[in-house]
């Protein structure tokens, strides 16, 4: 881990406890000189970054969320990297990677378990047979299949039309 001052981990803990991971505000004892020092020996070790932004805004003490301009007058802030979230030990978010499908789980004995049964078995189930054995309506056998089951559940469903019965659906087991 590396070595940080007391003000530099105030300022990067502020930092990545923000949606947009800027470094400004400072804290407001943290002025002029002092600002520019801290925020230097930070950008040297590669633990905090300057985008520049096609913002005109001009930087202003006051509001403290401007760094710097540039010579064309954009406005550059101040992000904290990957290696400042390191260094205060935080784990960098990264944006390939997605979240773990939650898990869920059927109830036994609900007509949603019932229609999942009808599609394991073989050769599937028609829309109509499922709404004859569930008294649904096609529509809400279309929906259920569509949302509950793939989106939701994650399963996936295919269907053959077949002669004399017509469309019958099944879910693929992976």
């Amino acid at each position: 881990m590396t070595k940080l001052s007391d003000t530099q981990l105030v300022i990067l803990s502020a930092a990545a406890q923000r949606a947009d991971r800027n470094l400004l505000p400072l804290p407001g004892s943290l002025r002029g000189g002092a600002a520019r020092k801290v925020i230097g020996a930070l950008l040297k070790r590669g633990l905090i970054a300057e985008t520049v932004t096609d913002q005109l805004a001009k930087a202003d003490p006051a509001l403290n969320r401007i760094w710097r301009n540039d010579e064309d007058g954009c406005a550059i802030l101040l992000h904290i990297t990957d290696a400042g979230l390191a260094a205060i030990g935080i784990e960098p978010e990264r944006p390939d990677s997605k979240p773990a499908p939650k898990t869920r789980e059927t109830r036994t004995g609900t007509k949603q378990a019932r229609l999942i049964e009808m599609l394991r078995a073989e050769g599937g189930a028609t829309i109509d047979e499922i709404a004859a054995a569930l008294e649904w309506r096609p529509h809400t056998v279309r929906g259920a299949m569509a949302g509950a089951l793939k989106k939701k559940l994650g399963l996936t469903i295919t269907s053959d039309k077949t002669e004399g019965r017509g469309r019958a659906y099944m879910i693929v087991e992976d």
